[in-house]
């Protein structure tokens, strides 16, 4: 009875991920056959090709699209890494009453809707006499990662021993010295995991860009927004398609690589 009901388990188990892995992924799936589709219609396959594949890279607009929104993610998200690690460093050092009290601000935008938060920088701009435009939605774009960035660190932090850092110092090492060499490496994980949060943050977003954004910038996302009333073109099932595959293949290399520990203590035994 009681190995019939583990296999019953089991069984419910194994179909109950295979239907979140169905509703996950059938969708990107359904993307990727269209891009290979040479029929514009959704709903009849008209053979194979790579028409849409060429399209796309001939397209200005859409490489114009893609550099912007890969050097606002990649710039936003380093700025953002160097001042959330600062600041999470300089919010662990305070008293417990400030540091909960910082902490409870740095999650308001978090919490916060995305367009509360793109009007809001909109307005301030206008006010500030700032047109709209790439340095605009950098600038927001670092504004929002920031918060994402010390809740990365934060947690790496405080599990950093202080005293390890204080022995640098009294062994002659300077508080940078210190710092580069003793205290960011225990909390590089933190910033790396905060890094990558921050670049996909920005790569997905869209209310704040859409704000922010100027005339003739354009990101992705703002480009299939106003493609979607005349059609979105197949060539941009393309352009994400790649853009899958290609972190696709990331995950598989950061999950599937030789864990370095191992090697070494291979190494060491020969």
């Amino acid at each position: 009875m009681k190995k019939s009901t583990q296999v019953l388990r089991r069984i419910f188990s194994d179909f109950y991920m295979v239907i979140i892995l169905i509703f996950l992924y059938a969708p990107i799936l359904t993307m990727m056959v269209l891009s290979f589709n040479q029929s514009k219609s959704r709903t009849q396959w008209g053979g194979f090709t790579l028409e849409w594949y060429t399209q796309m890279f001939d397209s200005r607009s859409i490489m114009s699209a893609l550099s912007t929104t890969l050097t606002v993610a990649f710039a936003s998200a380093l700025i953002a890494t160097l001042i959330g690690t600062a600041a999470a460093i300089a919010i662990q050092n305070m008293r417990p009453a400030p540091r909960t009290a910082i902490m409870g601000i740095t999650n308001i935008p978090m919490l916060n809707a995305d367009i509360v938060t793109g009007i809001s920088l909109m307005l301030a701009f206008i006010a500030f006499g700032i047109s709209l435009g790439f340095e605009t939605v950098l600038i927001s774009h670092i504004t929002f990662n920031i918060p994402y960035v010390i809740l990365s660190v934060t947690p790496k932090l405080k599990q950093t021993d202080r005293s390890t850092y204080e022995a640098a110092l009294d062994l002659g090492a300077s508080p940078l010295q210190a710092f580069f060499k003793v205290t960011l490496p225990d909390i590089m994980p933190g910033v790396l995991a905060g890094f990558l949060l921050a670049f996909t943050m920005s790569l997905d977003d869209f209310i704040i860009t859409h704000f922010t954004k100027g005339a003739g910038i354009n990101t992705l996302s703002t480009l299939i927004y106003s493609e979607v009333r005349r059609g979105i073109r197949p060539s941009m099932y393309a352009l994400s398609t790649l853009i899958f595959l290609v972190v696709l293949v990331l995950l598989l290399i950061v999950n599937f690589r030789p864990d370095r520990r191992v090697l070494r203590a291979d190494q060491v035994r020969k």
